[in-house]
Order: C-alpha cells, then sequence, then structure tokens
C-alpha cells in the first residue's frame, strides 16, 4: 500500500509510529516546531513556525493523525476542510478539556470521584464544602506528566492552591481517590468499527512521571472485561478510528475513570515486542484503513522509561530478555529519553531483572530491590 500518514508532532511517538509505518510501505511527515526532533530521521518535518508550514504540511499527505492531545484546534479546523484526521476532532476537543472529558464519562456511566468546576476563589471554597478533603485541583485545559495540579489537604491551603492555578482559567475539583493502583487500557478501533484490546497495564510513576508499566496488571482477570466495555463505549460513541487509551484508578468500589488519551500512549510501549502487533502498528492500520492486528499478548512484559539520563547501552543489553529503545533526545531532568523492554522467556525471572536493571539506571525510579512482580 502506498499511502501517507502526516502525524501532528516529531516526538518519539510519532516516531515509533513511522517506525511501524515503514513496513506497509507508508510513509510518515511531522508538523512540529522543533525540526530537529526524533522524527526526523524517518520523513520530512515542516515546521509549524514557518509562515505556510501547516499548508505545506496538508500538502504533504493523505490521511492525518496525531501523537499528542494538545494538537490545536485550529490546525486542525484548517486540516479537516480538505483532509481527514483519526481520531476525530470530538474526541481531541474532549481530552483537552477536563470537565468536557468527566461530563463524557458521565454520559456514558463510567464511574469518576465526585467532581466540581471551580471558576473563582468562591467556587473553590464551596467545592470544598461539598467534596470534602483532601481535593485534587486540576487545571481544565494543559498540564500532563502531573503539571497543573494542587492537591489540597487543608482550608489553610485555599488561598495558595487558587493563586497559583487560578491564572490558568477553568479549573476541576476532584475528590481525593484512594486506590490501590493505577491502571490503563489501551484499545483501537478500525473504520469497519472492529475493536481490539490489549491487557491491562499496571502503572507505576515517580515525581509524576511514569516509571514503569507491568503488563498483563497483575490480579487483573475481574478487571479487564470491565475497563474493555468502558473503553469500548468510548469508542463506538465517539465513532474513534484508532488507538485511544483510557488510564483507570483501581479502588475498592471497582475501577474510576481518571483521564483518556486520544492516541498511542506511553503505558502500551511494551507492546512493540510484548504482543502479536504493537498499538504503533495498529493505530497505522486504522488511520490507513487496513484490517486490524491481533493484541494478543507474546509473553509477560514491563517496560520501563528512561528519564532524564542515559544508561551505558552496553550494560542495559547485556541483560537477559532486553531490548532498549532510545528517541534521539539530549539528555534533560525529567525528560522521557527511551525506554527499555523486559521480557525473558521464563517470566518469574522478570522480578530479578527488574533489580538488575535498577542498579544500571543512573536516576532512581520505583524499581527497587524490595520489588516483587
Amino acid at each position: 500500500m502506498d499511502k501517507t500518514i502526516g502525524i501532528f508532532g516529531g516526538g518519539q511517538l510519532g516516531r515509533m509510529m513511522a517506525q511501524a509505518a515503514l513496513p506497509l510501505n507508508i510513509q510518515c511527515t511531522f508538523f512540529e516546531a522543533n525540526t530537529d526532533c526524533p522524527s526526523e530521521i524517518l520523513g520530512p518535518v515542516f515546521s509549524t513556525k514557518a509562515e505556510n508550514g501547516l499548508q505545506q504540511f496538508i500538502n504533504s499527505a493523505d490521511v492525518f493523525s496525531l501523537e499528542f492531545e494538545n494538537t490545536p484546534l485550529s490546525d486542525v479546523d484548517v486540516l479537516t476542510k480538505s483532509k481527514t484526521l483519526h481520531p476525530p476532532r470530538q474526541a481531541l476537543a474532549i481530552a483537552q478539556h477536563r470537565l468536557s472529558e468527566k461530563a463524557l464519562f458521565d454520559e456514558l456511566d463510567i464511574p469518576v470521584a465526585p467532581y466540581k468546576a471551580v471558576n473563582s476563589l468562591d467556587s473553590l471554597k464551596n467545592a470544598v464544602t461539598v467534596l470534602g478533603l483532601p481535593i485534587v485541583l486540576k487545571t481544565a485545559t494543559g498540564g500532563y506528566d502531573g503539571k497543573g495540579q494542587f492537591v489540597l489537604r487543608s482550608e489553610d491551603q485555599i488561598d495558595q492552591a487558587w493563586m497559583e492555578l487560578g491564572p490558568a482559567g477553568e479549573l476541576v475539583a476532584e475528590s481525593f481517590v484512594t486506590f490501590s493502583r493505577e491502571v490503563s487500557i489501551i484499545a483501537v478501533r478500525g473504520q469497519n468499527g472492529d475493536v481490539k484490546t490489549w491487557p491491562l497495564a499496571e502503572n507505576h510513576h515517580h515525581h509524576g512521571i511514569l516509571s514503569h508499566s507491568i503488563v498483563p496488571a497483575p490480579n487483573s482477570a475481574d478487571l479487564q472485561p470491565v475497563a474493555q466495555d468502558y473503553i469500548t463505549r468510548l469508542l463506538n460513541h465517539l465513532n474513534y478510528i484508532g488507538v485511544l487509551t483510557l488510564e483507570l484508578f483501581v479502588t475498592s468500589h471497582g475501577l474510576l475513570a481518571n483521564e483518556m488519551a486520544p492516541r498511542v500512549h506511553n503505558s502500551g510501549h511494551w507492546s512493540i515486542e510484548g504482543a502479536v502487533c504493537s498499538q504503533f502498528e495498529n493505530h497505522v492500520r486504522a488511520v490507513a484503513g487496513l484490517p486490524l492486528g491481533s493484541t494478543e499478548v507474546v509473553r509477560p512484559t514491563v517496560m520501563v522509561n528512561i528519564i532524564g539520563q542515559y544508561p551505558k547501552t552496553e550494560d542495559v543489553l547485556a541483560l537477559e530478555g532486553v531490548h532498549l529503545h532510545l528517541y534521539d533526545k539530549t539528555e534533560r531532568e525529567g525528560r522521557k529519553i527511551g525506554h527499555i523492554t523486559l521480557m525473558p522467556n521464563d517470566s518469574t525471572k522478570l522480578t530479578t531483572l527488574c533489580r538488575q536493571l535498577a542498579k544500571i539506571l543512573p536516576n532512581p525510579l520505583s524499581l527497587s530491590e524490595d520489588m516483587t512482580i
């Protein structure tokens, strides 16, 4: 098949989509502020700063997708006058606004934590009264990897929380969720309505950034069909094409939805080696109108992010059952610059392998000597 997919964004997600597209004879182009980006080696990059950059990008491809949910809707509106974007604009707009997202979850009977809209100091005080403390105050738009959030634990923090986040505009206050763990489910919907779902990933974070994911999530047999039902409701309601991710909290009352991401997701990087067909290949297949591939797991897997500083390549590759992915990004504190997939032939060795890897990584993550998988 000879087709070109244009991708809004040229970071590591765009890079991995393009890598999955190449064996299918599908080329990719990119629209990115920084033309010196991880995806530049895989196709033409059109600058968002160039006067005619958007139109050049639109002319460069047959069909379009994205790697980042904060893609400007104004650019999408120009694009969709003449070309098609997958996923649909509606999904993107909803994912960019937390209150719209929660309203959609409510409409589809997908449980969420109690919440209130906040647009003034008085409405924040009212939210504290109605929801109780602690609450998590978030910007309605923007924010990722823990940014744009304030955990309000006592009434004497109300003014501080408002000073920090109030200038951002509309906010949402959520009841603090007591949960045992965080999981995510990733699914893909084809142009014929076919839906396929990968197993739940159990996600661990370090300073608000995803540290590692375990797949399949341990003790998740009862959770899988529920999560699958929720994400399928979203996909069908939105007439969605491509990969969608739903992040969830595991609580004593069942699964609560946190947020959705209308794109391939960090917690699905394991699928490149760990599934029959990865999230990246299936996304490309869906966008290009091709049949979807199997989401079956090859064997249990742990995906570990490389954050801030690179380990020695030779040290990582000396470990058994390891796949290393580097994104060609400069080192910077808190920046995702690569990931490592652990999938030994004997899955009972996963815990040992994680402990060995923890000794190699320059920055401490939530991998530790006492972890058990």
